[in-house]
């Protein structure tokens, strides 16, 4: 995600040792469209200094990738972000960005595997793109949240309006965002741990 004006809160980086505090560790994949703000928010809310596998876009692209309101974006992710935050001081969690072009959605298996949960961000200019990334988590039981992320130009609606266009169960939560910013990012990744041990206490998933 790139719009002029943006800003990322900035906050210190922890060194890469994990906690001598953490006791457990979870993973968590961040997916979405192409452009919708995966790798700024890894990027915004990671302790660590994030690792990308962004490349530069070529002309090879055009036709290929929906590069839909993202028209100053000239780099794009290939294979994956990876990031990490202390939730608690027992809580670590390991976050991965996935690639948002189709063309790459075969590297979302191995992504998938292992993953606790996930939070899929979504643009209201083009909610369609949210569909098939959803019903993948869903085909894998992959339990998530929904983070409308804000983008200035983009249209808000009530979240009742949204949860309708998207198919979205009640009891999954829906919720603004600004990947921009730590604490925005950090309380989605918050509520998808909260919703986690709901799942785990009534012994569903989604």
């Amino acid at each position: 995600m790139d719009f002029k004006g943006s800003e990322t809160i900035p906050g210190p980086r922890t060194e890469d040792q994990l906690p001598h505090t953490a006791e457990a560790a979870a993973k968590i994949v961040i997916v979405g469209g192409f452009g919708v703000g995966k790798t700024t928010m890894v990027g915004s809310v990671s302790e660590i200094k994030p690792l990308t596998t962004e490349e530069t876009m070529t002309q090879a692209g055009v036709g290929v990738d929906d590069n839909f309101g993202s028209a100053s974006k000239t780099a794009t992710t290939v294979a994956m972000d990876f990031g990490r935050i202390k939730i608690t001081e027992q809580l670590v969690l390991y976050l991965f960005g996935t690639p948002g072009q189709e063309r790459f959605w075969f590297l979302w298996n191995g992504l998938f595997e292992g993953a606790l949960g996930a939070v899929v961000l979504v643009d209201t200019r083009r909610l369609e793109v949210s569909f098939d990334v959803m019903g993948r988590l869903e085909e894998r039981g992959v339990p998530f949240v929904v983070a409308v992320n804000t983008f200035p130009d983009a249209p808000r609606y009530p979240f009742a309006d949204l949860r309708t266009a998207l198919d979205l169960p009640q009891d999954v939560p829906i919720m603004d965002c600004d990947v921009r910013r730590r604490a925005s990012s950090r309380d989605v990744l918050v509520t998808l741990m909260r919703f986690l041990h709901s799942l785990a206490m009534t012994g569903s998933r989604t």
